[in-house]
């Protein structure tokens, strides 16, 4: 019983060791909760990054949290890039926060869950300034409840 208790501390350990890691490279990480987690179709969730560096490797993660009350199992994005320029691109995303059996997926106990969805790998900034993220609710109603914080995390992608 002893030896199972040891082992079960040091995939604690290793686990909390890869969890840090992985989050060591973070150049930009905010949360942004939503008021009274009603998340309104016209109002997009809005996010300032300067860029210094356009030749290093990023991962983008989106963080949600969410209640186990909220009525899908998945939640569509609209992402809109404007770039130092002035360009947009606006992408279309599906988040799959519930399996087929309707298991919500994520972290976290009770009510609410967070999820850290990695949206792209190894992406390079083309260019150098001012970026702006807007990230806005794309289901269909008007209303969207049970989705408390939505949160953009850039990391530098670090070369083992």
């Amino acid at each position: 019983m002893h030896l199972k208790n040891l082992k079960a501390l040091l995939m604690i350990i290793v686990l909390s060791t890869a969890v840090t890691a992985c989050r060591f490279g973070s150049v930009y990480n905010e949360n942004v909760s939503i008021k009274d987690a009603k998340w309104y179709k016209d109002e997009a969730v809005h996010f300032e990054v300067p860029v210094s560096d356009s030749l290093t490797a990023y991962d983008f993660i989106l963080n949600l949290r969410n209640s186990t009350d909220y009525r899908y199992s998945n939640l569509y994005i609209f992402l809109t890039t404007r770039f130092p320029n002035g360009n947009l691109t606006r992408d279309t995303i599906e988040i799959v926060l519930a399996d087929k059996q309707g298991r919500w997926l994520g972290t976290g106990w009770g009510k609410l869950k967070d999820n850290s969805i990695v949206l792209k790998k190894n992406l390079h900034f083309p260019l150098t300034g001012m970026y702006a993220f807007y990230v806005q609710q794309a289901m269909r109603t008007d209303t969207l409840e049970g989705i408390h914080d939505v949160g953009l995390e850039i990391s530098k992608v670090v070369s083992e």
